[in-house]
Order: C-alpha cells, then structure tokens, then sequence
C-alpha cells in the first residue's frame, strides 16, 4: 500500500497524534512501537528518524500536550479585566480542553506518567507552570508562597473534577461544569481578602 509522503513537521505532528491516542488507551508500557508505526501507517525505522526510543516519542508528547494546555487557559484569560472574569474564563478554557483532549488529560494526569520519575518530573514542571500563571491572577494580599499553595489548590480542584468525569464516562457540559468549579474557586478567593475584587 503506498503511503502519501509528509514533510517532516507534518509527519512528526502524524505520529504525535496517533501515538498520544495509543498511549493514553494502552500506556507506556503496553505499547511498542511497533503499534505506534501500524497507526501511524510507516514502518519502525521511520519513527526512530524522528524519535530516538520510546521514552522520547512519550516525554516529546508530555510536553506537546502540556504546552497546548496552558496555552489555551493563558489565551483565555488575557484580556480578562479582573479576577473574577478571569477565573470563569480560565475554568471554562480548561473544561472545553478536556471535552475535546481527553486523551491528553489521561497522557498527563493517567497513572503511567505520574508511576515514571522523569515523566512525573514533566508534569511537576508543568504543573509549575500552570500554578505560575494561576498565581499571577490570584489578586489576594498574600505572600508569593501562600499565593503558590492557592494556585496549586485551584489546579487540583480542575484536575479532580475532570479526573472523575473522565475516568467514570460521564457526558459533561464543559461550560456548565466551568460554571460551577469556577463559582466555587472564586467564592474561596473572595473570602481571601477584600482586595479580589
């Protein structure tokens, strides 16, 4: 069979999205990549001419997938003109980003990263990141280490609710889960001081 030939962005971007929905269905360890080339549709040895191993093509998506995500929830709360907004906007960005990217969610919050010290460490950073530009909105008086601690707080409120209707099938309406979730973040924050206008 012959296979249309892509340049190489397009065939690395090829393989990235057919092995990111092998990974997040099978894990890590359960796939070879053998499997990713079958789904990609090449052989072996044109995988390794852009990845050098397993471990790489898996850390490469980590990465891809992590940056998508922050920059969608970044995006979205740009403009915002105070807290309050930016909350909604940050929750509703992100909901919408696991409706359509659950595969990436299980990639970054499933068990396979999170059980790998070098993948857990890449997902410490971009929880890191993410934590530093949910810090950067959070318009309380407190110091930069309470103000980390709430950042990290209203990250694992998102990934826990997501976590639960990800993991048990439950059809969800992104924005009427953003709603709540981001009710209940701003309330908190609210009560923080009244500086969170």
């Amino acid at each position: 069979m012959s296979q249309i030939r892509l340049a190489a962005p397009l065939r690395r971007q090829h393989i990235l999205e057919s092995a990111l929905q092998i990974f997040s269905e099978r894990g890590f360890h359960d796939t070879s990549m053998n499997d990713i080339a079958d789904a990609v549709g090449v052989t072996k040895p044109v995988i390794y001419q852009h990845f050098g191993s397993k471990r790489e093509l898996y850390s490469a998506l980590i990465e891809t997938v992590g940056n998508e995500m922050i920059e969608t929830v970044t995006s979205a709360t740009r403009d915002a003109t105070d807290g309050k907004t930016q909350t909604q906007r940050g929750f509703q960005a992100y909901f919408h980003w696991v409706t359509t990217h659950q595969d990436g969610f299980r990639l970054l919050f499933g068990g396979a990263a999170r059980h790998d010290d070098e993948f857990s460490a890449q997902i410490r950073l971009i929880t890191s990141e993410i934590a530093g530009a949910v810090g950067s909105m959070i318009m309380a008086d407190v110091d930069s280490e309470e103000q980390a601690l709430i950042a990290h707080a209203i990250i694992g409120l998102a990934e826990g609710a997501s976590r639960r209707l990800i993991e048990n099938n439950l059809k969800f309406d992104a924005d009427a889960v953003a709603s709540v979730m981001s009710a209940l973040a701003w309330a908190g924050l609210r009560a923080l001081t009244p500086t969170t206008s």
